[in-house]
């Protein structure tokens, strides 16, 4: 397999099956007050003082319903259905408007919340180790990012937020029903520390069942992801049957942890109501004794029942909350195992920006390894002049890449130095070491958007004639001006309205148009045919000139005019030199070209041409 520019490591900061961090609900919901609630004290003010009234004008209820019973239909006052009436009336506007405005407010807090949180973790995604967004599958991280954050923010608003309501209306009530009758709150109350244990075995349950859940849900997203990219594949080898089967078994372990979740979570209220339905057969009968006794008035019985029957619903909704709150513990697990992610790769404090006098690459004496006991480069020292082109060349794995890699600070080496005009790369701030370095892959990367946009990519403002010059330049001109709108034409998710070939013009004109002083190029015309090549060709040599170019090779026919051959084998400099000199040498690079061409015996020379249509032979054998 040849050598990727960002290739699929296994020593990460933190694996796919790493990525939940387990924390507890305290810590949770202490990181969301801290982080993300405390800076919008007001709004969450406003929110619980919208709470407190709506809990209060409940807690008033019962006394309504109490006087009502006692002072009109009993004593016959008509006074008091004039007093009444109204104060129904007023109490009624206050718990609308209260309920209205906190139910408002906590959406926003909540909403807010998630989006602070998904840019928050879209930032350190976009700053992750490398080595982490290759080996995490896309699918995973998306999941996250959508399913897992959303399902995160009903525990910011509803869970957290709502259950404080809850809470104050269960606290007023029973304290209503205290201030009432105390026995009969008593036995109103007396079976619920009961459902409170119940409800904590739930809990438990209920966190472990969505973790497993929310793991099976990134997993199928992976699946979908994966299918959908590879589709001409699994249509070419008629494969459609075994992912349709893979994605059902996915499907169905997702629907299982669900369904193990949706029970634990279905227990709550029935616990809580059968409970309490307990204590109030206890508290009917002992009110029934005394009011056939005449010990207990008609007005007393319905104001206390009436605030019994009204710290039911709270009740039963906050059980129902705490189960809730358990789902959204088991997503920030995951969310923030991807906020908290270690950014190794660390700019220096005093770090100042890269001065550029001539463009000389240097590697002293560089170690690096992606796997502790797997060093993929030993030693290396090598210096690529100004204005010089370099070419890495060598077997798959021998480190032409990881090069690449860290001339880009994608990584640090773990001992030596990268240099770029006697600076260390480390040293430099990483925004100006790439500003200055151009990059064009040997699978071109391009954005859902315009053409022009994806050649000015990372440019501001875009300069629509250098936008066009460097399309012209890179050969691509003539086929973006055939499409319905031109420069002005989507491109597709990565490029999949364009062809191989077009992609990769459109990555060449994008180094063409950033012009940057070092060009890193990985075989950039490997996709063309032979007369877009030449084109291409020629427009790269003239982008080259005078600029200082370390270019990886695994055509050979590509790197004849280099000024300097560098031939990698298992992360060591084996051989250099131009490559008549090379060749003659009969060493490994006299071995890879005899490989590629064809050639049995004598090593004649072969034009570009000749030599990449002997390649095409060989590889279609």
């Amino acid at each position: 397999m040849k050598d990727q520019l960002f290739r699929d490591v296994s020593t990460i900061t933190r694996s796919a099956d790493e990525l939940q961090i387990e924390y507890t609900t305290s810590e949770i919901i202490l990181r969301i007050w801290r982080e993300h609630l405390r800076p919008r004290i007001g709004l969450l003010l406003l929110a619980s003082l919208a709470m407190i009234l709506t809990a209060a004008t409940t807690g008033a209820i019962p006394f309504l319903i109490q006087k009502t019973a006692d002072d009109v239909f009993v004593a016959k006052n008509q006074t008091m259905v004039y007093w009444i009436t109204a104060a129904i009336v007023v109490v009624t506007i206050i718990k609308a408007i209260a309920e209205y405005v906190a139910d408002v407010t906590v959406a926003y807090l909540g909403h807010r919340f998630i989006a602070d949180l998904r840019i928050e973790m879209f930032a350190r995604l976009a700053r992750a180790d490398l080595s982490f967004i290759q080996t995490v599958h896309s699918g995973r991280l998306l999941s996250s990012f959508l399913n897992d954050a959303n399902l995160l923010r009903g525990t910011a608003s509803r869970s957290i937020v709502t259950l404080g309501e809850n809470y104050l209306k269960v606290i007023i009530l029973i304290g209503t029903m205290f201030y009432m009758d105390p026995r009969f709150a008593v036995l109103i109350l007396l079976f619920m520390p009961f459902a409170w244990f119940m409800l904590s075995s739930q809990r438990r349950k209920m966190r472990k069942s969505t973790t497993k859940s929310l793991q099976e849900t990134g997993d199928l997203s992976a699946l979908i992801t994966q299918t959908l990219r590879g589709m001409r594949i699994v249509r070419a080898y008629r494969q459609e049957d075994r992912e349709e089967a893979r994605a059902k078994s996915a499907i169905n372990r997702a629907l299982e942890f669900t369904m193990r979740g949706t029970r634990a979570r279905a227990l709550s209220s029935p616990s809580i109501e059968l409970l309490t339905g307990f204590g109030f057969a206890l508290a009917i009968f002992f009110a029934g004794t005394k009011g056939v006794r005449g010990d207990l008035t008609l007005g007393h019985f319905m104001g206390f029942m009436t605030a019994a029957l009204l710290i039911y619903g709270p009740l039963k909704s906050a059980a129902t909350l705490q189960t809730q709150l358990q789902e959204g513990v088991a997503a920030a697990s995951r969310v923030f195992g991807v906020v908290d992610l270690e950014v190794r790769l660390i700019e220096a404090p005093d770090a100042k920006p890269l001065k550029l006098d001539h463009g000389e690459i240097e590697f002293r004496n560089v170690c690096f390894a992606y796997e502790p006991e797997n060093s993929v480069l030993k030693g290396v020292s090598l210096t690529v002049p100004s204005g010089r082109t370099v070419a890495l060349v060598g077997p798959s794995g021998s480190g032409k890449s990881t090069l690449v890699n860290l001339t880009l600070r994608f990584f640090d080496p773990e001992r030596g130095k990268v240099l770029i005009d006697g600076q260390n790369i480390k040293e430099v701030t990483i925004d100006s070491l790439r500003e200055a370095i151009g990059l064009v892959t040997q699978d071109p990367v391009l954005f859902d958007d315009t053409i022009a946009a994806n050649i000015a990519y990372g440019s501001k403002p875009v300069d629509e004639a250098q936008v066009i010059a460097a399309a012209k330049a890179a050969a691509a001109h003539d086929f973006i001006t055939g499409l319905p709108k031109g420069y002005d034409t989507r491109v597709g998710e990565a490029g999949g309205l364009l062809s191989g070939g077009e992609r990769q013009r459109i990555a060449i004109a994008r180094a063409i148009y950033k012009d940057a002083p070092v060009l890193l190029l990985d075989e950039p015309t490997s996709s063309l045919d032979s007369e877009a090549e030449a084109k291409v060709q020629t427009a790269l040599e003239g982008l080259m000139r005078g600029r200082t170019v370390l270019m990886i090779a695994h055509r050979l026919s590509t790197v004849k005019k280099a000024d300097l051959i560098c031939v990698l084998d298992q992360g060591r400099i084996v051989e250099i030199g131009r490559h008549d000199e090379l060749v003659a040498k009969g060493g490994l690079y006299t071995r890879l070209h005899r490989t590629q061409f064809g050639i049995a015996g004598g090593f004649a020379a072969a034009s570009p041409e000749e030599a990449g249509a002997e390649a095409v032979v060989v590889a279609g054998k």
